[in-house]
C-alpha cells in the first residue's frame, strides 16, 4: 500500500471472499445463505464434528453405534422388495462380513456396486436384520491398484447449503487458514483467557480447530473438550450472552402495560378449584405479578418439572391481564397441545366472564377472518394458538401478555415478534414455559435476558411412574404386555429412537417397528407418528390416540412435548442409551398423568456400557427433574449429548452450553463487566459470532 494512502489497513472483517481461490459472485452469494460475508466469517465457521478416518476398522471388529472406516469387497448387491424396497450390498474382509442397506438409490448406484468391487465406507453400524449392518453409509470406490491413501488426520464437518459440498467447504476453509499467518483476527479477550486454556493466540486455536494435527488427541476432538475448542467456545458464549443481555436492556427501554386489576378474579377463580395451588405455584405466580406491575415489560421464565402445574399459574397470570383491560395470547407449538390448552383456559376463565378465541392452522378461511377480527377489536380477550398467532395478518387491539409454552419449540425472533403486534405503544409482557430441567448457571447464561422462577413442588396425589430397565431380549414379554394393558382399556406408547441424525431413517426405523406390532397385535389399532409426516397427519394421528380411537401409539421423539392422555399408563422407550436423560423424563412424562398405575420400561440394546447403565439407573431411582438434569451433566459423556446445538438464529458453532457448563461462570462475570466497561468490545464480539443474526434482537 502506498506511504501516502488514507485507506484503513484490510482485515478479516473487511476482506470480502472472493479473495479466495474459487469463488466468484455466484459462489459468493450461495456462501452468503449460511451467513458467510467475509475471511473472518468463514474462519469462525467451525467444524460441527469430526469424522475420525484414520484408521480401517476390521468387519469383525465392529461394535454397536461405534462410528467406523471399513474396506472390503462387495459379495453380492441386491434390491430386496420386503416392507420397504432397498438395496441391500453386502460386504465382506478376511475378518467378516456386513451388510450396506440404503433405502434411497440410483439405478446408477446399483449397477457401480457390482460383486468384487473394493469400497471403503464410513458409518455407524447398527442392529438390522442381518446382525450390524449401515445404514446409508458414506463409501467411495477404491481401485485395487492404487488404493486411495487413508486420512492421517481428522475430517472436519462444517455445515453446508445447496450449492456447496463438504470438499469445495473443506477447500475454501484452507485457504483462509492459510491467510492467518498474514492476517491474524483481534484479540477482544483478556490475555490470561488465552493463557489459561493454553492457547498461544486466537489464531492459534482456529488453526487447530480447522486442521487437527496427525497427534491431536482423538477423543477430545471428537467430544469438543479440547482446551482450544474450550479457547473457542468460551468466545462464543461470551457473545450469545452478551448478545442476550442486550436483549433484555432494549426490552427495558419499551413501556409495558401495568396490570393492576384482577385480585378479586384471581381470588374467585382459586377458590373456585377443587384443590390448594401448591406453595411453589403461588411463589412464583407472586413472582409474576410484582413483574406485571411494573412500566416495564416482563421477560420472565418459568420452569417446571412435567405435571408441577405450570399452565395454571399461566391462568392466573391471564386472569390478571384480561381483568386490566389487555388482550393475552397463548402460545403452543402444535395444534393438538393448543387444543388442550383451549379447554383448560375456556373451563377456567369462561365462569369469570372473558371471552376465549383459538387460532390455528386448520381453521376454515371464514372461521379464521371471523376469529381475526375479534382479535382485532378486542372482543376475544383471552386467544390461545400455535405458530399461526406470529402471522402478519394478526393484529391485537391491545395484547398486554403473551405465554410461550414450551419455548424451546419457538425462536428467540418468533417470540420478539409479538412485540409488533400490539396497536398501543406499549410492549407486551412476556412469559415463557419450559418442563426442560436446566440447571440455574446454564438458564441465567443460555437465557440471559430473561428472569428465572421455578416450580419445584409437585401437586400432591400424582401416582408415581414404575420405571424398569430390559433388554431387547424381554420384546416378547413386554408385546404380552402391551396386549393385556390395552385389553384393559389402557393405552400405550412405544417410542423409537435412533442414533442418526436423519429424520428419514428414524421415520423408516418407527415405520418397520409399527408394522411389526401390527403383526404381532393383530387386535390394536396402531397409530404412527414421526417428523416426516405432514403436521396435519401427525396432529390427526395424536388427536385419535387421545380419543382412544387407537390403543398404541408408535412413535420417534415427537411426541416428547405431547398432550395429557390419562388413559396412557404405559411407555416402551427403545434403545433409551441414545437419548439424555433430560429428554427420557420428558418422554416418560406422557404417562402417569392420571389416577392408573403408569409404567415406562426402557428397552435397551444388546449391550449397554457400564457408564450407560448408571445413567439409565438415574431414571429407575427418581423421577425429579432437576436431580435428573443434574445427574445428567455429571455423568454423561460429551460425545453422548442430544439436542444440544440450538436451532435456528440462536445456534452455537463450537460450543454447547451444557457440555461448557464449567465456564458459564467465567463467562457470566467477564461479560457484565465489558458491558459495563467496554462497549466496542461487546459490539466486536457479538459481530464476530452472531453477526448478521443480531437482527433478531430489534425485532
Amino acid at each position: 500500500m502506498p506511504a501516502n494512502s488514507t485507506q484503513l489497513p484490510e482485515t478479516l472483517e473487511t476482506l470480502p471472499l472472493t479473495k479466495l481461490n474459487g469463488v466468484g459472485t455466484r459462489m459468493a452469494a450461495t456462501l452468503e445463505k449460511i451467513g458467510l460475508h467475509n475471511l473472518q466469517d468463514i474462519l469462525f465457521h467451525l467444524p460441527l464434528r469430526y469424522l475420525d478416518r484414520t484408521r480401517i476398522t476390521p468387519i469383525g471388529q465392529l461394535q454397536l453405534n461405534t462410528s467406523v472406516v471399513i474396506q472390503g469387497q462387495v459379495l453380492r448387491s441386491q434390491v430386496m422388495m420386503g416392507k420397504r424396497r432397498s438395496l441391500v450390498v453386502q460386504l465382506e474382509d478376511d475378518t467378516g462380513s456386513t451388510c450396506l442397506r440404503f433405502y434411497h438409490f440410483s439405478g446408477q448406484q446399483k449397477d457401480k456396486l457390482q460383486p468384487g468391487t473394493l469400497l471403503r465406507c464410513y458409518g455407524d453400524p447398527r442392529l438390522g436384520s442381518s446382525g450390524l449392518e449401515f445404514y446409508h453409509p458414506e463409501y467411495e470406490l477404491v481401485d485395487n491398484r492404487q488404493p486411495s491413501p487413508i486420512a492421517t488426520t481428522l475430517t472436519p464437518v462444517y455445515g453446508l447449503t445447496d450449492g456447496i459440498s463438504q470438499q469445495r467447504m473443506r477447500k475454501l476453509v484452507t485457504q483462509a487458514v492459510e491467510l492467518l499467518q498474514a492476517q491474524t483476527p483481534d484479540e477482544y479477550l483478556p490475555a490470561e483467557i488465552n493463557r489459561d486454556f493454553g492457547s498461544a493466540s486466537l489464531a492459534q486455536a482456529l488453526t487447530y480447530v480447522h486442521q487437527p494435527p496427525a497427534d491431536a488427541p482423538v477423543q477430545q476432538l471428537l467430544n469438543g473438550t479440547h482446551p482450544l475448542q474450550q479457547r473457542l467456545a468460551f468466545e462464543e458464549l461470551l457473545a450469545h450472552f452478551l448478545v442476550r443481555r442486550q436483549i433484555r436492556a432494549e426490552a427495558q427501554q419499551h413501556l409495558g402495560p401495568q396490570l393492576q386489576s384482577g385480585a378479586a378474579q384471581v381470588k374467585s377463580f382459586v377458590a373456585s378449584l377443587p384443590f390448594t395451588p401448591t406453595k411453589a405455584q403461588q411463589r412464583v405466580f407472586k413472582e409474576i405479578a410484582a413483574d406485571l406491575l411494573k412500566p416495564v415489560p416482563m421477560l420472565r421464565m418459568v420452569q417446571g418439572d412435567v405435571g408441577s402445574g405450570k399452565t395454571l399459574v399461566a391462568a392466573l397470570a391471564a386472569i390478571k391481564c384480561a381483568a386490566s383491560g389487555y388482550q393475552v395470547a397463548i402460545v403452543a407449538p402444535t395444534e393438538i397441545l393448543a387444543e388442550q390448552h383451549f379447554r383448560n383456559f375456556s373451563e377456567w376463565l369462561t365462569p369469570l366472564g372473558f371471552e376465549i378465541a383459538w387460532l390455528v392452522g386448520k381453521l376454515g378461511a371464514a372461521k379464521r377472518r371471523d376469529t381475526l377480527a375479534h382479535i382485532a377489536s378486542g372482543t376475544a380477550q383471552v386467544i390461545v394458538g400455535t405458530h399461526a398467532l406470529f402471522q402478519e395478518d394478526v393484529d391485537f387491539a391491545n395484547l398486554g401478555l403473551a405465554v410461550i409454552d414450551e419455548q424451546h419449540r419457538f425462536g428467540v425472533h418468533q417470540r420478539l415478534t409479538l412485540r409488533q403486534k400490539n396497536s398501543r405503544n406499549e410492549t407486551p409482557h412476556q412469559l415463557v414455559m419450559t418442563a426442560t430441567p436446566i440447571p440455574r448457571t446454564l438458564a441465567m447464561t443460555a437465557f440471559a435476558e430473561l428472569d428465572y422462577s421455578v416450580i419445584d413442588e409437585l401437586p400432591p396425589g400424582r401416582t408415581p411412574i414404575n420405571t424398569v430397565l430390559l433388554s431387547q431380549s424381554k420384546r416378547a414379554q413386554i408385546i404380552e404386555r402391551i396386549r393385556a394393558a390395552c385389553g384393559e382399556g389402557r393405552q400405550a406408547y412405544w417410542v423409537c429412537t435412533l442414533v442418526e441424525d436423519s429424520e428419514t431413517l428414524a421415520a423408516a426405523n418407527a415405520e418397520e417397528t409399527a408394522q411389526l406390532l401390527r403383526e404381532s397385535l393383530p387386535e390394536l389399532t396402531i397409530g404412527l407418528v414421526h417428523g416426516r409426516l405432514k403436521a396435519s397427519e401427525k396432529e390427526a394421528v395424536m388427536a385419535e390416540f387421545k380419543a382412544a380411537q387407537s390403543q398404541l401409539l408408535v412413535a420417534t421423539t415427537v411426541i416428547e412435548v405431547g398432550v395429557d392422555v390419562p388413559n396412557a399408563s404405559l411407555m416402551i422407550i427403545e434403545n433409551p442409551e441414545r437419548l439424555g436423560l433430560a429428554q427420557l423424563h420428558q418422554l416418560r412424562g406422557r404417562v402417569g398423568r392420571g389416577a392408573i398405575a403408569s409404567h415406562c420400561v426402557l428397552l435397551y440394546g444388546a449391550k449397554l456400557s457400564q457408564q450407560a447403565r448408571t445413567r439409565l439407573q438415574v431414571m429407575r431411582d427418581t423421577s425429579d427433574g432437576f436431580v435428573i438434569a443434574e445427574e445428567d451433566l455429571a455423568l454423561r459423556g460429551p460425545g453422548e449429548l442430544l439436542g444440544t446445538r440450538q436451532a435456528g438464529e440462536m445456534s452455537y458453532r463450537v460450543a454447547d452450553s451444557q457440555r461448557d457448563e464449567a465456564l458459564l461462570p467465567r463467562v457470566n462475570q467477564l461479560g457484565l463487566i465489558l458491558l459495563e466497561h467496554q462497549p466496542t468490545v461487546v459490539a466486536k464480539l457479538i459481530a464476530r459470532w452472531i453477526g448478521a443474526r443480531r437482527s433478531y434482537a430489534h425485532v
